[in-house]
């Protein structure tokens, strides 16, 4: 294990037994609210304390069953215990090392998913259809909802904008991470290389569409929004639906005047449930909007691999031909884009997060 990790590691077996004697002071625990506070930093600091302690015991238990070997009755035995403690130590100096990382306490959040054609023309709103299913495919395998929160659909098939909010707590997930942390890194120019059904010649064209990842504001941190600052509009909504949506002005359109910004819904007969859910995204919006401009210059100073998530980003290539995908900010190539294609994202986003991981923990080293 690298020295910066061990010196780390010993900082939080000194902070538990700081904890410990804090935690049994009364004044302590006549206050709740300090009371608590410790309380969740206790529950933090031991789950690291109790897995370094772990390793440090497997580490005596190596260098035991190392000495052993020079005793030819116990040299068997030995290997045996070398085996078993080695294999301990390297999956808990990976854990510990996860453990150190910095969290984002929005990780856990649900996420708005935004996919946006771009250029292309209609090949452009096919492949945003695509893209649509292939992330509602990979979250019906995770065991997560997702409702279309706003749709708009191309003539030919396929969608000119489409935002789908993705439900999924912690613990849901392939890796136990909420939908915002497992698709962060999706934000970014997606770009597609086949031949599209409108061409009769067989060549192939090459079209982009963007997608934002938004994390859900929580109710008790969402922004307050001024109703001054806001223009309401309602409107019929488009496409099928039936004579309800021809005869009702359900359809809500939120402009936020200050920067712009838009959201709209249409999704719901309702038109009280469709302004909630505008008013959802714009808040989305708003806060992305700020992260991205404090991404930006962070970025003026350091360039991480994985990228701000900027649409301006191009992060993927699809190409249909080969049957390859290439995320180019770590070098990624998969020759399986129809098994991704059909929401098999697993491999894609794991590698993303454990190049994400090695970011933070080059980061931490170079602070310490």
């Amino acid at each position: 294990m690298q020295p910066f990790l061990r010196t780390q590691l010993e900082r939080y077996a000194q902070r538990l037994a700081e904890l410990d004697f804090l935690l049994s002071r009364e004044d302590i625990m006549a206050d709740m609210q300090q009371y608590r506070v410790l309380s969740r930093e206790h529950a933090e600091v031991t789950a690291v304390a109790g897995r370094w302690a772990r390793w440090q015991q497997r580490e005596a238990d190596l260098a035991g069953a190392q000495d052993m070997l020079e005793d030819p009755d116990m040299a068997e035995l030995a290997q045996d215990e070398i085996a078993a403690a080695t294999h301990d130590l390297a999956e808990l100096a990976d854990e510990l090392q996860r453990l150190l990382l910095p969290k984002d306490p929005d990780d856990e959040r649900n996420a708005f998913l935004e996919i946006r054609a771009g250029t292309g023309g209609d090949e452009s709103a096919l492949f945003a259809g695509d893209l649509a299913r292939m992330y509602t495919r990979y979250a019906a395998a995770a065991g997560w909802r997702v409702e279309v929160m706003s749709a708009h659909e191309a003539e030919l098939g396929g969608y000119k904008e489409v935002v789908l909010r993705v439900e999924g707590r912690a613990g849901d997930g392939p890796s136990g991470s909420g939908a915002y942390g497992r698709l962060r890194f999706e934000s970014g120019g997606h770009r597609v290389q086949r031949v599209p059904a409108t061409e009769t010649q067989g060549r192939i064209h090459t079209s982009a569409c963007t997608v934002a990842v938004m994390p859900e504001p929580d109710a008790s941190q969402a922004i307050t929004l001024n109703p001054a600052d806001l223009r309401i509009d309602t409107f019929r909504a488009s496409g099928a639906g039936g004579q309800h949506i021809n005869k009702t002005d359900s359809a809500v359109r939120v402009v936020h005047l200050p920067t712009g910004i838009v959201a709209e819904c249409q999704d719901g007969r309702s038109q009280h449930s469709n302004k909630a859910k505008a008013l959802a995204v714009l808040q989305a919006r708003i806060q992305e909007k700020e992260r991205s401009e404090r991404a930006a210059k962070e970025a003026a100073m350091r360039k991480g691999l994985v990228g701000s998530g900027d649409r301006s980003d191009r992060i993927r290539t699809y190409n249909f031909p080969q049957g390859r995908l290439t995320d180019h900010r770590i070098n990624l190539t998969l020759y399986k884009l129809l098994a991704v294609m059909e929401g098999d994202l697993q491999e894609v986003l794991d590698a993303l997060q454990h190049a994400r991981e090695a970011e933070l923990l080059a980061e931490l080293e170079t602070a310490i």
